[in-house]
């Protein structure tokens, strides 16, 4: 997670727990007066349309006061769905033996893009095997992972 995702999911996180969710994490798409601020939210009896819309009025309220992002932007907040996005350690711990897409900030091995099951865990090292072959990536060089969904369980 970038820096400044952290900086915001730090800033964020007490105001969404407030309403009894659980702030997953964030994504900022920089483009211009297009910007987006993209938060994840979850809770054990899932996610609807209202539970944004609370959130979104208590983030924006934290937003409007810390004023974090110089540029205009969209807020969205939205359930993880289907291809849940992997966030901390903790979100791929909770998916070990499940397919994931990865894509790391630096190149490993020629390649920034892996999709493929994660097998483990070590330390703060993803291990991943991409057709036969184990990949170790580092949790720090995660730019963006998410679940695969498998739709023949």
């Amino acid at each position: 997670m970038a820096k400044f995702e952290q900086k915001l999911t730090e800033i964020l996180r007490p105001a969404v727990e407030e309403t009894g969710k659980e702030l997953l994490g964030v994504e900022f798409i920089s483009a211009g007066n297009n910007s987006v601020l993209r938060l994840f939210i979850d809770h054990p009896d899932g996610i609807n349309v209202d539970d944004c819309a609370e959130v979104s009025h208590q983030v924006g309220a934290i937003l409007d006061v810390e004023d974090p992002i110089s540029t205009e932007y969209n807020l969205e907040v939205s359930s993880p769905g289907l291809d849940r996005p992997l966030f901390e350690k903790a979100h791929f711990e909770a998916v070990v033996g499940e397919i994931i897409n990865v894509k790391t900030s630096m190149p490993i091995d020629g390649r920034r893009k892996f999709k493929g099951t994660l097998e483990a865990i070590e330390n703060d090292t993803l291990i991943v095997i991409v057709d036969g072959q184990d990949y170790e990536l580092t949790i720090g060089n995660v730019d963006k992972a998410n679940l695969v969904h498998q739709f023949d369980k």
